[in-house]
């Protein structure tokens, strides 16, 4: 379909929480407009930078909640679900936590240290509305989450404990993403 611009911080669209999606619900919108936004999400998530793992609705100015994940196009973390096209996903367990040095494309300047669950359950349906059950643990369940707090108005920004010792410049050396 078509490669969008993405929003960058600080666009007040990231902040705001997403409509969710319920076709067959006044205002809703119709599958061909769900079919749509993924095909946006997937086109200019493929011609983001490479290794571009995860983009969200909002991202493209698009306030539902639908997000894109692929783990599997990053080498350095090999496992995960594969391709997922998420409608309405929400975390329904967690456990364990890690820190993940994580980046956004609405902040391409900028990679964070930030604490997540280790290992969650994720509900959700497809894009034709089948309802769709994961377990994901360590680098995609990071991902998940990441896109799924852009949904809900959350930036990784959010989510950093202390910008002195977690936030940094992207290609700045890397520190320990021990807690302190």
């Amino acid at each position: 379909m078509a490669v969008r611009p993405v929003l960058l911080y600080p666009d007040h669209r990231l902040k705001q929480a997403c409509t969710p999606v319920e076709p067959g619900c006044a205002g809703a919108p119709a599958r061909a407009d769900i079919a749509r936004v993924v095909e946006d999400l997937l086109d200019t998530m493929n011609a983001g930078p490479p290794r571009t793992v995860g983009i969200a609705a909002p991202q493209i100015g698009e306030m539902v909640r639908i997000a894109l994940v692929d783990t599997s196009r990053n080498p350095k973390y090999p496992g995960g679900n594969g391709y997922l096209a998420l409608v309405n996903p929400t975390i329904t367990a967690h456990r364990e936590e890690q820190f993940f040095r994580e980046g956004c494309l609405s902040l391409p300047d900028y990679t964070a240290n930030i604490r997540r669950f280790r290992h969650i359950t994720v509900t959700a349906t497809d894009p034709d509305g089948r309802p769709i059950t994961l377990e994901s643990s360590d680098f995609e369940a990071v991902v998940l989450q990441h896109e799924i707090d852009h949904l809900d108005g959350i930036l990784f920004l959010d989510r950093v404990a202390n910008a002195k010792t977690d936030l940094f410049q992207r290609g700045a050396p890397r520190r320990s993403a021990e807690p302190s």
